[in-house]
Protein backbone atom coordinates (compact mmCIF):
# COMPACT_ATOMS: atom_id res chain seq x y z
CA UNK A 1 0.00 0.00 0.00
CA UNK A 2 1.26 3.47 -0.91
CA UNK A 3 2.65 5.37 2.06
CA UNK A 4 3.78 2.36 4.09
CA UNK A 5 7.49 1.61 4.31
CA UNK A 6 8.69 -1.47 6.20
CA UNK A 7 12.29 -1.53 7.42
CA UNK A 8 13.34 -5.09 8.23
CA UNK A 9 16.59 -6.80 9.13
CA UNK A 10 18.26 -8.77 6.33
CA UNK A 11 21.22 -11.10 6.26
CA UNK A 12 23.25 -13.02 3.72
CA UNK A 13 21.80 -12.78 0.21
CA UNK A 14 18.63 -11.12 1.43
CA UNK A 15 17.67 -13.69 4.07
CA UNK A 16 15.06 -12.41 6.52
CA UNK A 17 16.77 -13.10 9.83
CA UNK A 18 14.70 -11.28 12.46
CA UNK A 19 11.88 -13.05 14.32
CA UNK A 20 10.40 -9.65 15.16
CA UNK A 21 10.24 -8.69 11.49
CA UNK A 22 8.60 -12.02 10.66
CA UNK A 23 5.76 -11.17 13.04
CA UNK A 24 5.11 -8.02 11.08
CA UNK A 25 5.48 -9.71 7.69
CA UNK A 26 2.66 -12.03 8.72
CA UNK A 27 0.63 -9.19 10.21
CA UNK A 28 0.89 -7.22 6.97
CA UNK A 29 -0.15 -10.25 4.94
CA UNK A 30 -3.06 -10.85 7.34
CA UNK A 31 -4.21 -7.28 6.72
CA UNK A 32 -3.67 -7.57 2.96
CA UNK A 33 -1.07 -4.80 2.96
CA UNK A 34 1.92 -4.63 0.64
CA UNK A 35 4.33 -1.91 1.81
CA UNK A 36 7.56 -0.79 0.27
CA UNK A 37 10.37 -2.74 1.95
CA UNK A 38 13.69 -1.24 3.01
CA UNK A 39 16.13 -4.11 3.69
CA UNK A 40 18.27 -3.13 6.68
CA UNK A 41 21.65 -4.48 7.74
CA UNK A 42 23.29 -3.96 11.12
CA UNK A 43 25.62 -1.60 9.24
CA UNK A 44 22.64 0.68 8.51
CA UNK A 45 22.32 1.71 12.15
CA UNK A 46 22.78 5.44 11.48
CA UNK A 47 19.84 5.47 9.07
CA UNK A 48 17.71 3.73 11.69
CA UNK A 49 18.80 6.13 14.44
CA UNK A 50 18.03 9.14 12.26
CA UNK A 51 14.62 7.76 11.39
CA UNK A 52 13.46 6.50 14.79
CA UNK A 53 15.89 7.76 17.48
CA UNK A 54 16.73 4.18 18.41
CA UNK A 55 18.70 1.32 16.82
CA UNK A 56 16.35 -1.64 16.39
CA UNK A 57 14.18 -3.01 13.61
CA UNK A 58 11.49 -3.55 12.49
CA UNK A 59 10.25 -0.06 11.80
CA UNK A 60 7.12 1.00 9.95
CA UNK A 61 6.77 4.38 8.28
CA UNK A 62 3.18 5.42 7.68
CA UNK A 63 3.34 8.85 6.14
CA UNK A 64 4.80 11.12 8.83
CA UNK A 65 4.29 8.48 11.52
CA UNK A 66 7.29 6.28 12.41
CA UNK A 67 6.59 3.25 14.60
CA UNK A 68 9.22 0.92 16.02
CA UNK A 69 8.89 -2.26 18.11
CA UNK A 70 6.94 -5.17 16.62
CA UNK A 71 4.11 -5.00 19.18
CA UNK A 72 3.62 -1.28 18.63
CA UNK A 73 3.61 -1.84 14.87
CA UNK A 74 0.97 -4.58 15.15
CA UNK A 75 -1.24 -2.31 17.26
CA UNK A 76 -0.73 0.53 14.78
CA UNK A 77 -1.81 -1.70 11.89
CA UNK A 78 -4.87 -2.85 13.82
CA UNK A 79 -5.94 0.71 14.65
CA UNK A 80 -4.98 2.20 11.30
CA UNK A 81 -6.81 -0.40 9.21
CA UNK A 82 -9.88 -1.44 11.26
CA UNK A 83 -11.81 -2.38 8.10
CA UNK A 84 -9.31 -5.13 7.26
CA UNK A 85 -9.11 -8.55 9.00
CA UNK A 86 -8.42 -8.12 12.69
CA UNK A 87 -5.10 -9.25 14.15
CA UNK A 88 -6.53 -9.61 17.65
CA UNK A 89 -10.29 -10.11 17.39
CA UNK A 90 -11.16 -7.22 19.69
CA UNK A 91 -9.94 -5.60 22.90
CA UNK A 92 -9.93 -8.79 24.96
CA UNK A 93 -7.99 -10.57 22.24
CA UNK A 94 -5.48 -7.74 22.11
CA UNK A 95 -4.89 -8.03 25.84
CA UNK A 96 -4.41 -11.78 25.57
CA UNK A 97 -2.07 -11.34 22.62
CA UNK A 98 0.03 -8.93 24.67
CA UNK A 99 0.49 -11.59 27.34
CA UNK A 100 1.53 -14.20 24.77
CA UNK A 101 3.84 -11.69 23.11
CA UNK A 102 5.68 -11.13 26.40
CA UNK A 103 5.67 -14.85 27.20
CA UNK A 104 7.21 -15.63 23.83
CA UNK A 105 9.92 -13.01 24.28
CA UNK A 106 10.85 -14.07 27.80
CA UNK A 107 10.24 -17.85 27.82
CA UNK A 108 10.23 -19.25 24.28
CA UNK A 109 12.79 -16.98 22.64
CA UNK A 110 15.81 -17.24 25.04
CA UNK A 111 16.52 -21.00 24.77
CA UNK A 112 16.26 -20.87 20.98
CA UNK A 113 18.69 -17.97 20.94
CA UNK A 114 21.27 -19.97 22.91
CA UNK A 115 20.79 -22.97 20.63
CA UNK A 116 21.32 -21.15 17.35
CA UNK A 117 23.83 -18.36 18.12
CA UNK A 118 26.94 -20.13 16.81
CA UNK A 119 25.16 -21.23 13.63
CA UNK A 120 23.28 -17.98 13.13
CA UNK A 121 26.34 -15.87 12.39
CA UNK A 122 26.65 -17.60 9.01
CA UNK A 123 23.22 -16.25 8.04
CA UNK A 124 24.51 -12.68 8.29
CA UNK A 125 26.07 -10.50 5.66
CA UNK A 126 29.86 -10.89 6.06
CA UNK A 127 30.13 -7.17 6.80
CA UNK A 128 27.83 -7.55 9.83
CA UNK A 129 29.45 -10.60 11.42
CA UNK A 130 32.12 -8.76 13.39
CA UNK A 131 29.59 -6.44 15.02
CA UNK A 132 27.21 -9.30 15.77
CA UNK A 133 29.92 -11.43 17.34
CA UNK A 134 31.30 -8.59 19.49
CA UNK A 135 27.90 -7.42 20.72
CA UNK A 136 26.50 -10.88 21.52
CA UNK A 137 29.69 -12.13 23.14
CA UNK A 138 29.67 -9.05 25.35
CA UNK A 139 26.07 -9.86 26.38
CA UNK A 140 26.86 -13.46 27.28
CA UNK A 141 30.41 -13.04 28.52
CA UNK A 142 31.50 -15.96 26.32
CA UNK A 143 32.10 -16.77 22.67
CA UNK A 144 29.16 -17.68 20.46
CA UNK A 145 30.51 -21.21 20.27
CA UNK A 146 30.79 -21.50 24.05
CA UNK A 147 27.30 -20.09 24.52
CA UNK A 148 25.81 -22.70 22.17
CA UNK A 149 27.95 -25.61 23.36
CA UNK A 150 25.50 -26.77 26.03
CA UNK A 151 22.47 -27.94 24.05
CA UNK A 152 20.79 -30.02 26.72
CA UNK A 153 19.68 -27.20 29.02
CA UNK A 154 18.14 -24.93 26.35
CA UNK A 155 16.53 -27.91 24.59
CA UNK A 156 14.86 -28.93 27.84
CA UNK A 157 13.74 -25.34 28.46
CA UNK A 158 12.36 -25.07 24.93
CA UNK A 159 10.54 -28.41 25.19
CA UNK A 160 8.97 -27.29 28.45
CA UNK A 161 7.86 -24.00 26.92
CA UNK A 162 6.30 -25.89 24.01
CA UNK A 163 4.07 -28.10 26.17
CA UNK A 164 1.14 -25.66 26.49
CA UNK A 165 1.44 -24.88 22.78
CA UNK A 166 1.28 -28.57 21.89
CA UNK A 167 -1.72 -29.18 24.15
CA UNK A 168 -3.56 -26.24 22.60
CA UNK A 169 -2.77 -27.44 19.07
CA UNK A 170 -4.01 -30.92 19.90
CA UNK A 171 -7.44 -29.34 20.22
CA UNK A 172 -7.49 -26.68 17.49
CA UNK A 173 -5.60 -25.92 14.26
CA UNK A 174 -4.17 -22.56 15.34
CA UNK A 175 -3.28 -20.97 18.66
CA UNK A 176 -5.99 -18.38 18.01
CA UNK A 177 -8.58 -21.11 17.30
CA UNK A 178 -9.99 -22.03 13.90
CA UNK A 179 -8.05 -19.39 11.98
CA UNK A 180 -4.63 -17.78 12.55
CA UNK A 181 -4.17 -14.42 14.25
CA UNK A 182 -1.36 -12.39 15.75
CA UNK A 183 -0.75 -14.85 18.60
CA UNK A 184 0.17 -17.44 15.95
CA UNK A 185 2.49 -15.02 14.20
CA UNK A 186 4.30 -14.17 17.43
CA UNK A 187 4.99 -17.80 18.31
CA UNK A 188 5.72 -18.89 14.75
CA UNK A 189 8.30 -16.12 14.40
CA UNK A 190 10.51 -17.98 16.90
CA UNK A 191 10.14 -21.24 14.98
CA UNK A 192 10.85 -19.44 11.71
CA UNK A 193 13.95 -17.85 13.25
CA UNK A 194 15.22 -21.33 14.09
CA UNK A 195 14.36 -22.64 10.60
CA UNK A 196 16.53 -19.92 9.07
CA UNK A 197 19.19 -19.62 11.76
CA UNK A 198 20.40 -23.20 12.21
CA UNK A 199 20.46 -26.49 10.29
CA UNK A 200 19.48 -28.26 13.52
CA UNK A 201 15.90 -29.24 14.34
CA UNK A 202 15.05 -27.55 17.63
CA UNK A 203 12.01 -29.80 18.06
CA UNK A 204 14.17 -32.91 18.05
CA UNK A 205 13.29 -36.40 16.88
CA UNK A 206 10.20 -38.45 17.65
CA UNK A 207 6.46 -37.87 17.51
CA UNK A 208 6.05 -35.92 20.75
CA UNK A 209 5.74 -32.68 18.77
CA UNK A 210 3.40 -33.92 16.04
CA UNK A 211 0.78 -31.23 16.69
CA UNK A 212 3.41 -28.49 16.70
CA UNK A 213 4.93 -29.77 13.47
CA UNK A 214 1.53 -29.87 11.79
CA UNK A 215 0.81 -26.30 12.95
CA UNK A 216 4.23 -25.17 11.73
CA UNK A 217 3.49 -26.65 8.31
CA UNK A 218 0.16 -24.80 8.22
CA UNK A 219 1.90 -21.55 9.17
CA UNK A 220 4.55 -22.01 6.48
CA UNK A 221 1.85 -22.50 3.88
CA UNK A 222 -0.09 -19.35 4.77
CA UNK A 223 -0.16 -16.42 2.36
CA UNK A 224 1.27 -18.32 -0.62
CA UNK A 225 4.05 -19.96 1.38
CA UNK A 226 5.26 -16.69 2.87
CA UNK A 227 7.79 -18.41 5.15
CA UNK A 228 9.61 -19.99 2.20
CA UNK A 229 10.01 -16.92 0.00
CA UNK A 230 13.51 -16.15 1.21
CA UNK A 231 16.64 -18.22 1.75
CA UNK A 232 16.92 -20.77 4.52
CA UNK A 233 20.12 -21.77 6.31
CA UNK A 234 23.14 -21.38 3.97
CA UNK A 235 25.03 -24.51 2.99
CA UNK A 236 28.28 -22.58 2.55
CA UNK A 237 30.17 -21.47 5.66
CA UNK A 238 33.07 -19.83 3.88
CA UNK A 239 34.50 -16.41 4.63
CA UNK A 240 34.96 -14.57 7.89
CA UNK A 241 33.09 -15.71 11.00
CA UNK A 242 33.43 -12.26 12.54
CA UNK A 243 36.49 -12.92 14.68
CA UNK A 244 39.15 -10.23 14.56
CA UNK A 245 42.34 -11.28 12.88
CA UNK A 246 45.55 -11.15 14.93
CA UNK A 247 49.12 -11.03 13.69
CA UNK A 248 51.18 -14.23 13.69
CA UNK A 249 54.97 -14.27 14.20
CA UNK A 250 55.50 -14.20 10.44
CA UNK A 251 53.34 -11.12 10.08
CA UNK A 252 50.43 -12.83 8.37
CA UNK A 253 46.94 -12.48 9.88
CA UNK A 254 45.48 -15.48 11.61
CA UNK A 255 42.10 -15.99 13.27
Amino acid sequence: MSGLVFHERVGLEGRRISPFSWRIRYALAHKGLDPKVRPTRFADVERIRTLSRQELTPILEDGDCVVHDSWAIACHLEDRFPDRPSLFGGKIGRGTARLLNLWSDTVLHPPVRRLILADFIWCLDPGDRGYFRRSREAQYGASLEETSADRESPLLAFAGACRPLARTLDEQPFLAGGVPAYVDYVVFSVFQWARIGTPQDVLGAGNQHAALRAWQARMIGLYDNLADRFGHYPSDRSGSDGRQAVASPNGKPVT
